[in-house]
């Protein structure tokens, strides 16, 4: 549109396409329809969505899979209310968002969708900014992006929809934030710093080197693996940076309330942990049960004295999580191999994630048994993606994949996300293959996605571990010694609903068949349901150490 036609919405996709937005999800209403048919009109790739809180999800995991800002946008009054699980889980896992929410008509006395929309926003962490001057939309729009990716949050824009469709003075819109952004270098650590940090090193027998997203980000993993082979130290991460060092020998793998046994034991016979890039999270630290008996050194360019109610670190080191840990190479000497034995090695390699045992039951599996196929035959460049609730515990425990093809976000502990999520990566990697590992309770959510999967042509595999329950909170009824009715549904035909949307759909009854699946998904791609029956007995140890048994009896229901 030129001259005098254009319109105020034409000058705000105009502003969101200057900032370099190369893909938004969306849900169209009053409040943004104008402004996203132009975003779409001027080469922005479109997921129109069918569920608002789906369009945050998806640009959450597309963030965090493209590092660029996610964007995207909503009609304003309910629309912007189905955010309220998607924004703070944005912002407790630092992701930098934009998302353009409209706001109802200024001119109008009464409108049925009005709502006074910042305290919705604001409360769940994110910054809400309402856009009521025409002429200074545009530069509240780039700073808007300036802020987001300043603070790693969600920012949420009210633009009123009758404002939106007021001719637009054709005034020179602003300069994007990213030819504004400073140039940040990574920050060394202080000379002065480090010989405490090398002190506490020396002091210690026994050493984790656990590097979090921000050794991820910083490109910290060889400095980490030579820091961890010169102190004879083991190497973990946290849930989210799990398979960063998926293929070194002495990978503990997971640190956290997703450790295997042998984990849990390694980490409780630490005396130092080095904790690299990381939050520190309570999760992380399993609520501080993990390593009784070891100090805690931070390497971070923000360190925490109190994370999440519990004292973070007893010592800090202040620096880019590369440069902190390459200066530390040149401070502490290499030493003779005494942890990192070839017993240590077979044991990290061959030793179950979970032992316990548990009776078998006809015609269900266990989910042990279901990921270990997964982890042996899924293709190694495959984009793998876990959602949360009670399996996700299961599907963590695929050691070989790497990082950069595992993706999880679950700060906020919703289910309900992963089929958001795995929209959102293949958006980010349109050319691979997306694997989505779900409950059944999760993807039921919002099983509506899977038309905007068949729409769009991503090529999704969704495995469900399909216990007909809320399994965690089944686990724990049962655990209280509480009937468990209320959170028992029954198997539903997963296969056939997708089936229905216009996907491939398999119930998987024997597992000897997932190799062949694997083998013509591989060669066919395009999106499919696999729904894999599990006992609803297997209770994972994230589950059994939380809620232990108050009495041998329990109640199941059939």
């Amino acid at each position: 549109m030129t001259g005098d036609h254009r319109k105020l919405f034409d000058a705000l996709a105009e502003t969101f396409l200057r900032e370099g937005v190369g893909t938004c999800f969306a849900l169209l209403g009053d409040a943004n329809m104008n402004f996203a048919t132009r975003l779409a009109e001027g080469g922005c790739k479109m997921v129109y969505v069918r569920h608002e809180h789906c369009a945050v999800a998806a640009a959450m995991a597309y963030a965090r899979k493209s590092g660029e800002t996610g964007v995207a946008t909503v009609t304003c009054g309910p629309g912007l209310t189905q955010l309220m699980t998607a924004l703070p889980a944005a912002v407790r896992a630092k992701l930098p968002l934009v998302v353009l929410a409209g706001e109802a008509p200024l001119k109008s006395a009464w409108y049925n969708q009005a709502i006074d929309q910042a305290p919705f926003v604001t409360a769940t962490g994110a910054a809400y900014q309402p856009l009521h001057s025409p002429n200074l939309m545009p530069t509240a729009i780039r700073d808007a992006f300036t802020q987001a990716g300043r603070e790693r949050r969600p920012v949420v824009l009210g633009v009123p929809f009758d404002l939106q469709n007021l001719d637009w003075s054709g005034a020179e819109l602003p300069t994007p934030s990213r030819d504004l952004a400073p140039v940040a270098s990574p920050i060394p650590p202080n000379p002065d710093d480090l010989p405490r940090a090398a002190a506490m090193i020396a002091a210690s027998k026994r050493i984790v080197v656990m590097a979090g997203l921000g050794a991820v980000e910083a490109d910290a993993g060889a400095a980490c693996r030579a820091l961890a082979e010169r102190c004879d130290a083991l190497l973990a991460t946290t849930l989210p940076a799990r398979g960063l060092f998926h293929d070194a020998r002495f990978s503990i793998g997971i640190a956290g309330g997703f450790s295997t046994e042998t984990a849990r034991d390694c980490l409780g016979e630490a005396d130092l942990i080095i904790g690299v890039g990381s939050s520190l999270a309570h999760h992380n630290l399993d609520g501080g049960k993990l390593w009784p008996d070891a100090e805690l050194l931070q390497i971070d360019v923000d360190p925490l004295a109190i994370s999440q109610g519990r004292v973070a670190a007893q010592a800090h080191l202040r620096a880019d999580a590369r440069l902190g840990v390459e200066a530390l190479l040149g401070m502490v000497p290499e030493r003779s191999k005494s942890w990192r034995t070839p017993a240590l090695s077979e044991r990290i390699a061959t030793a179950p994630a979970d032992s316990a045992v548990f009776p078998s039951e006809d015609g269900v599996h266990d989910p042990r048994d279901v990921v270990a196929v997964f982890e042996a035959h899924l293709p190694a460049d495959w984009q793998l993606v876990n959602s949360s609730g009670h399996c996700s515990f299961y599907f963590a425990q695929m050691p070989s994949r790497p990082q950069t093809h595992f993706l999880t976000i679950r700060e906020f502990g919703a289910i309900g996300n992963g089929i958001s999520f795995a929209m959102g990566v293949a958006a980010a990697r349109p050319d691979d293959t997306i694997v989505l590992f779900d409950g059944d309770g999760s993807l039921l959510m919002h099983i509506q996605e899977l038309e905007t999967i068949r729409r769009h042509g991503m090529n999704i595999l969704i495995i469900v571990l399909n216990d007909g329950a809320y399994g965690s909170e089944i686990h724990k009824l049962r655990a209280e010694g509480i009937s468990d009715q209320g959170a028992v549904f029954g198997r539903t035909d997963l296969a056939a609903i997708a089936r229905g949307f216009g996907l491939a759909g398999e119930r998987i009854a024997d597992l000897a068949l997932l190799p062949g699946l694997i083998d013509d998904f591989a060669k066919s791609g395009g999106a499919a349901v696999w729904d894999v029956p599990i006992s609803d007995q297997v209770a994972s140890p994230v589950i059994r150490r939380a809620h232990p048994p108050k009495s041998s009896s329990t109640s199941k229901s059939n």
